[in-house]
């Protein structure tokens, strides 16, 4: 893989994770928020999402300057950044795991309620 191809991925993944999270808060959290307080704005989850796309605000911007030639990409400071942010990605990740399993689903919907969902 060539740096331009390395650049170009992460910016690609800067945008499918910022469209991601953008669904996930504006069609499927208040959905979700209705029964489990998890989901509610200002929760955990949601406070997540600011402090991942603080860090996605960077690394886009580092990797637009490595784009455009304004900077070289150098590995040390493309780490620094993701360090930035990668406790609470993970960590999100996480959490999303154990709220949308089965086991915790089954809390605060039927089966029913779930096919039901517009997602």
């Amino acid at each position: 893989m060539s740096i331009k191809q390395f650049v170009s991925l992460g910016q690609q993944f800067c945008h499918h994770l910022t469209m991601h999270h953008t669904i996930e808060e504006q069609h499927i959290f208040p959905v979700l928020a209705k029964k489990m307080s998890a989901f509610k704005k200002e929760l955990e989850l949601l406070s997540q999402h600011k402090q991942i796309h603080l860090g996605l605000e960077k690394l886009e911007k580092y990797l637009d300057e490595c784009s455009n030639g304004e900077s070289e990409l150098r590995m040390m400071e493309l780490k620094g950044i993701l360090d930035g942010f990668g406790t609470v990605l993970w960590q999100h990740l996480d959490d999303e795991v154990k709220q949308l399993g089965a086991e915790n689903m089954r809390k605060y919907w039927t089966l029913e309620e779930m096919q039901k969902m517009p997602m």
